[in-house]
C-alpha cells in the first residue's frame, strides 16, 4: 500500500510514523524544507492532559493520556516526565480551587512544598497544584528528530506533490493550510516567545492563573518558552503588541527577574479548530484527513495518527475482500 502525505508538522509525521510502522510506503509532502511557519514549531510541547481538561472535553483526556509514553518510546531522552506546575496569586485562590474542580490527578502543595519542587518560586505562592503524571518535550528537537528517524527508515520528503496515480491513498494533514476545504474548521492564532535568562531555574512547566491570559512557562536549557495567546482569527502575522505586553506582565507577575530577561524571538502560528475544540481522522473515498487539534498538537497526534492508520488499513482491506 502506497500513502502520499500532505503536510509534515507533528500531525502528518506522527501519521507517517505509524502507517510505516504497519509497513505502509508513505511519501511526505512538505511545502518548504524545515518547520519554519508551521504552528507545530511555536508549540509549548506539554504533555499535559489532566491540565488540559480543565478547559477542554474528556475525549482530551483519554486521547491524550497515551502521548507520554508514545513520545519516550519513538524518540527515547526527548520527553521529561517532571511533572505540571500550577499556581496563582492569592487574590486568585478562588480560580486555582475551580481549576481543580474541573479535573484530577494532581496534589494540592502549600508553600513550603512549593520551595522544594521549584526553588524559584519560593515565598511566591501560597499553594499550588502539582500534576505528578504529566510531561513536557522540546517541539523543535522533537519534529527534527522524528523528521531524520522518518528519512532513516526510507521515507521520502518532497516539496511538490506528485501522484501520477501511483498512490493508493491520499492522506492530508496540513492543519491551517486545509482550513478552506474542511467544512467547519477556524482559525485559532496562538503567540508565544522565548526569554533567555539566568536568574530563574524551573525543572518544569508552571501554569499561571492570570486575569487575562492564562500563562505558561516552559523551560529549555537557559530559555523560557512563554505562552499562549488564544484569538478566534486566521491572520498568521507577527505578535502583536498587546499580546507581547501582556505575556511579559504575566511572566513577570511569576517571576520578577523575567522583567530583566532577554527577549530573544517571538512568534506567531494559527491552529486548526472545530467548534468543539476536538480534532478529527476523517476517510472520504482515498482521502484521509486528520485536523483540528487546535492547541493539542503534541498531546493528541498520536491518538489522531493512530486512529487515521487504522482508517487506512482496515478500509483498504475491506475493499480488497470486496
Amino acid at each position: 500500500m502506497r500513502v502520499l502525505l500532505k503536510g509534515a508538522g507533528v500531525a502528518g509525521l506522527c501519521l507517517a510514523h505509524e502507517l510505516s510502522a504497519r509497513g505502509v510506503a508513505v511519501t511526505v509532502v512538505e511545502r518548504k524544507p524545515g518547520f519554519a511557519g508551521a504552528a507545530s514549531w511555536f508549540a509549548g510541547g506539554m504533555l499535559a492532559p489532566w491540565c488540559e481538561r480543565e478547559s477542554a472535553e474528556e475525549a482530551v483526556l483519554t486521547k491524550g493520556i497515551g502521548a507520554i509514553d508514545w513520545w519516550d518510546d519513538v524518540l527515547p531522552g526527548e520527553v521529561s516526565r517532571n511533572g505540571t506546575l500550577v499556581v496563582a496569586p492569592p487574590r486568585d485562590a478562588g480560580e486555582l480551587r475551580r481549576f481543580a474542580s474541573r479535573t484530577s490527578g494532581y496534589e494540592w502543595l502549600d508553600a513550603a512544598a512549593i520551595e522544594r519542587l521549584e526553588p524559584a518560586l519560593a515565598g511566591r505562592f501560597r499553594e499550588a497544584l502539582f500534576f505528578p503524571g504529566e510531561a513536557h518535550l522540546d517541539p523543535r528537537r522533537a519534529l527534527a528528530r522524528l523528521r531524520q528517524k522518518l528519512v532513516d527508515r526510507g521515507i521520502a520528503f518532497v516539496t511538490e506533490a506528485s501522484d501520477n496515480g501511483q498512490h493508493d491513498l491520499v492522506a492530508d494533514c496540513t492543519g491551517a493550510a486545509g482550513t478552506g476545504d474542511t467544512p467547519g474548521l477556524r482559525g485559532v492564532r496562538g503567540e508565544m516567545l522565548y526569554l533567555e535568562t539566568s536568574d530563574v531555574e524551573l525543572s518544569r512547566p508552571v501554569r499561571l492563573i492570570h486575569p487575562r491570559i492564562p500563562l505558561y512557562i516552559v523551560p529549555r536549557g537557559g530559555l523560557f518558552m512563554c505562552g499562549a495567546t488564544m484569538i478566534e482569527t486566521d491572520d498568521g502575522g507577527p505578535i502583536t503588541a498587546r499580546s507581547l505586553m501582556e505575556l511579559l506582565n504575566a511572566a513577570y507577575a511569576l517571576h520578577p527577574a523575567f522583567g530583566e530577561a532577554r527577549l530573544v524571538e517571538t512568534g506567531a502560528g494559527v491552529r486548526p479548530a472545530f467548534a468543539d475544540n476536538l480534532p478529527r481522522a476523517l476517510r472520504a473515498g482515498q482521502t484521509i484527513t486528520i485536523n483540528g487539534l487546535y492547541r493539542h498538537g503534541f498531546l493528541l497526534s498520536p491518538a489522531l495518527a493512530a486512529e487515521a492508520a487504522d482508517l487506512a488499513l482496515v478500509q483498504d482491506l475491506k475493499g480488497d475482500a470486496a
